[in-house]
């Protein structure tokens, strides 16, 4: 059984089918489409519609892969049961758990889910995402665009700085006398060299990053003013960007699967948590080590789980894995830059192979970026049409 139904999840149930077709694999998954955060910042920014990022589940269906149309709320490892949203529960011989992450609600003052209604995250794909649009389309030009950006880990490590390029953009073209100002709770960040070099040749004078050194932590928000807080002072924002701590998805907590972190540490090998036996974790709620929450990740985990999961059952020894990654970020429509990595299992982590991966050349000419921002376009539709076509 699988519990979660985005590219890690999905991934894992379409790829135990395929290497063992007459296992019986069950997504407990309670959304009849999967909403996709890779490219939703181009949502943002008005450059692709929503419609682009929502996927069915029909393909995987037709893979011979079953779907309970339900949320899991509770985990008995010892019975080895799931129980569901409506009282019943489903038997499994191993578990895989894949449910992304949840916002942490409790670390910032101020910020609750009703305060996500009036300064959006927007790190989920869906609702949030459009309403963090229709907030920017409805700015006036001049007016102050705020993000807040927290420490690590959380999901796609480039994704805010992604994000506040193509924000950039769009006022560039709709509302140049606007800025943008990025609040951090880190001193550095992926990719920042590249992304640096970006904004001051597309977007001089527009972006501000602050870092946690210079006072870049929020450490409250107030909706009623959008006013952000940190050590430092506050800033009032047109409108505001708050991007929280996060967690595993709940379901990992109930099962027992999550540290005192809020994360899920697992066996780099077979991705099976050392706190529940039968349990495996994958994805963005997965301790990876050196490997970043991504759905390039999320992809490389599942396939890695499935072969893991397809020898235990067989009662053979799992291979020893090498997982990539790489990670593309639009600064602009016709510019991308990238990160990629090969990882493997060592000291109880995934860490990197030295010598290995990379990030896109400083220098690269305008042509080289292009082609990286098409590379983008073509590895989304790639992952999508593997996992859900």
């Amino acid at each position: 059984m699988v519990v979660g139904g985005g590219f890690a999840g999905a991934t894992c149930a379409r790829a135990l089918k395929t290497e063992a077709p007459r296992l019986t694999v069950t997504i407990v998954e309670p959304n009849a489409r999967f909403l996709a955060c890779p490219l939703s910042n181009g949502v943002v920014a008005g450059l692709r519609p929503l419609e682009a990022q929502s996927f069915a589940y029909g393909g995987i269906e037709g893979a011979g892969v079953r779907i309970a149309r339900q949320a899991a709320v509770a985990v008995d490892p010892t019975r080895r049961r799931v129980r569901l949203a409506d009282g019943s529960d489903i038997a499994y011989d191993r578990l895989v758990i894949a449910p992304g992450v949840d916002l942490d609600f409790t670390a910032l003052p101020g910020y609750d889910a009703a305060a996500a209604e009036v300064l959006p995250h927007a790190w989920k794909a869906g609702e949030q995402t459009l309403l963090l649009r229709r907030q920017l389309e409805a700015m006036d030009d001049g007016g102050l665009f705020v993000m807040a950006i927290p420490a690590n880990p959380f999901r796609c490590p480039p994704g805010p700085y992604e994000r506040a390029s193509l924000v950039a953009h769009y006022l560039k073209t709709r509302k140049p006398r606007s800025k943008l100002l990025l609040l951090d709770a880190k001193d550095n960040f992926s990719k920042q060299r590249l992304f640096e070099a970006a904004w001051r040749e597309l977007y001089p004078g527009m972006i501000e990053w602050v870092s946690l050194s210079f006072g870049g932590r929020v450490t409250a928000v107030d909706t009623s003013t959008r006013t952000l807080r940190t050590e430092f002072g506050e800033h009032r924002a047109a409108v505001a960007n708050v991007i929280p701590p996060q967690r595993a998805g709940a379901i990992a907590q109930a099962a027992g699967v999550a540290d005192a972190t809020g994360w899920c540490p697992v066996d780099p090998v077979t991705f099976e948590s050392p706190l529940q036996p039968g349990v495996h974790v994958i994805g963005d709620a997965a301790i990876g080590g050196a490997m970043p929450k991504s759905a390039f990740t999320a992809n490389a985990q599942a396939k890695v789980c499935a072969s893991a999961i397809v020898a235990l059952l067989a009662g053979a020894a799992p291979a020893t894995p090498k997982l990539i990654n790489t990670c593309y970020s639009l600064v602009a429509p016709d510019y991308g830059i990238s990160i990629a990595g090969v990882y493997e299992p060592r000291g109880g982590l995934l860490a990197e192979v030295p010598g290995s991966g990379g990030v896109s050349p400083l220098d690269a000419p305008r042509e080289v970026r292009a082609l990286e921002a098409s590379y983008a376009e073509g590895w989304f539709r790639t992952i999508t049409s593997e996992v859900f076509g």
